[in-house]
């Protein structure tokens, strides 16, 4: 991953799903931080048909050329959105950088990680079989599992689309803070470095 830290970040994607009744949910957590990258860097968003999502561009942190994305698709279609962008912008697969919510980490908790799989996530799945590659960075937010008793499935499906409780909030908005400067630190330092920073840290009491 050599000069890994030179390659332009051009556009950060978070995933969730549109509409009042999925906001602030566990879901659409990535939403959540594209906002706050929104308001950090003043980049206004607008619903752009073209993209299927809500979008801008502006500069960051150092004068870092970016684009942010909501797609507007729904989750289990939000590659859609993605490649319309990374199709009108020309831009290598390896620019973009995905942020979404993920019950395999517990709340206040990180995961930056250069490639991988969906993880049995459907709007990674959706955007891995849209570029065509997997190869392209990510930030994990965690969001907790469940621990309901009963049906597995809709066990999941309740948890994902509900709402944190108010003793989770301070945990994710220490958590959307850190995502706001692992984004910073990726984008002036490379992923290895944001890693080794921020993989390790817990907003849980120890």
């Amino acid at each position: 991953m050599a000069n890994e830290s030179a390659a332009p970040l051009r556009l950060v994607v978070g995933l969730g799903n549109p509409g009042d009744k999925y906001a602030r949910t566990r879901h659409n957590v990535g939403f959540d931080v594209v906002d706050a990258l929104s308001q950090r860097w003043h980049i206004d968003m607008a619903d752009n048909r073209k993209f299927h999502g809500r979008f801008g561009e502006g500069r960051a942190i150092a004068g870092h050329k970016l684009a942010l994305l909501k797609p507007n698709t729904y989750m289990n279609r939000s590659g859609q959105a993605v490649r319309a962008v990374v199709d009108w912008y020309k831009l290598p697969a390896q620019t973009v950088l995905v942020v979404y919510d993920d019950m395999a980490l517990p709340l206040g908790r990180l995961r930056i990680r250069a490639e991988g799989s969906a993880g049995g996530h459907n709007g990674m799945k959706s955007i891995i079989a849209h570029l065509g590659t997997q190869t392209f960075p990510r930030l994990r937010v965690g969001i907790g599992s469940t621990a309901r008793a009963g049906d597995r499935d809709q066990a999941v499906v309740a948890h994902v689309l509900g709402k944190f409780a108010p003793d989770e909030k301070p945990l994710v908005n220490t958590a959307l803070d850190w995502a706001t400067e692992a984004i910073e630190t990726i984008l002036l330092k490379g992923h290895e470095e944001a890693m080794s920073a921020f993989n390790g840290r817990s907003a849980l009491p120890q």
